[in-house]
């Protein structure tokens, strides 16, 4: 397996998905349901967005589930279009400290990223509702959300629909991994905070260099400068891996496999936030290493 096969183990990327599905749901368009529908293996934060997208236009409370960037972009939009819905959440949300003031919605986009350690995503959802200012050198995720912005009115000036994509995040971490797997070492540069914690586990960049360049590591599913440190420091001494964060597990469960470490890892279906396929691609690169 030198070639990751996308179409088998690769995700769709959630984050340009979602936002696909929220310029769909604030224009009218049903594609982003459609398009749901018809996918096999979405990951925990797509069921959400096809959860929400389903029933947007009734009274009926949204499960957002654990996703933080579909619970921030319905909210800003509800504050901002005065719709008062109502939102469900669940596992490790609840406890990571998200900005509630409806106020929120008049500040610039620059004030908006000093929100919630850093966060992008206020910044993103006020672009998705029409802010067409642009920031120099803006954080990966905005930038994203931008081109997110560009990509999906050409379509539809086209008369056509959006392009969906898959995780490039995730794809080059599972290149990497591979290549480390076979080589004992690859060339990596983390280029934004979902490279953090499979940057660190390989020593491509320390806490203090990840803190200093992505803040928003502190908010996320976990404390993942704080949380990354402690798994690892775990592993080493054969102790159980107890996060339930989806891409420390997913870092750890790569660094065990390199290291021929047998380590328990306490809650293994979390990775189906991001890369429901993660177990099997590590099955699958196992064999091949194997034979």
């Amino acid at each position: 397996m030198d070639n990751v096969n996308k179409n088998k183990f690769i995700p769709l990327d959630k984050s340009w998905i979602i936002r696909m599905g929220i310029l769909d749901l604030i224009h009218g368009y049903k594609d982003i349901n459609n398009f749901l529908a018809n996918q096999d293996n979405l990951n925990d934060d797509l069921l959400a967005l096809k959860r929400a997208v389903e029933i947007w236009d009734n009274d009926k409370p949204i499960d957002v589930g654990e996703s933080g960037t579909l619970y921030r972009f319905l909210k800003f939009i509800s504050w901002k279009l005065k719709l008062n819905k109502k939102f469900i959440i669940s596992g490790t949300l609840g406890d990571r400290g998200i900005n509630d003031n409806p106020k929120i919605v008049e500040l610039t986009q620059a004030e908006l990223l000093k929100l919630d350690n850093g966060t992008s995503q206020w910044a993103s959802a006020a672009v998705l509702l029409g802010d067409t200012e642009r920031l120099e050198n803006p954080p990966y995720k905005l930038a994203m959300t931008y081109e997110a912005i560009d990509h999906w009115n050409n379509q539809r000036q086209k008369g056509e629909v959006w392009t969906p994509k898959y995780d490039e995040t995730i794809l080059k971490q599972a290149e990497s991994f591979l290549e480390i797997l076979k080589n004992g070492e690859a060339k990596f540069l983390p280029k934004q905070a979902e490279d953090y914690c499979f940057a660190f586990a390989f020593s491509y960049i320390t806490a203090g260099e990840g803190e200093k360049s992505w803040p928003s590591l502190r908010g996320h599913e976990s404390d993942r400068i704080k949380e990354m440190n402690e798994m690892l420091d775990r592993a080493k001494t054969g102790e159980e891996v107890s996060s339930k964060d989806h891409r420390v597990i997913q870092a750890m469960a790569m660094w065990a496999k390199v290291k021929q470490k047998e380590v328990r890892i306490l809650y293994p279906k979390v990775v189906n936030k991001s890369w429901p396929q993660f177990w099997d691609f590590l099955e699958s690169a196992a064999k091949e290493q194997s034979q």
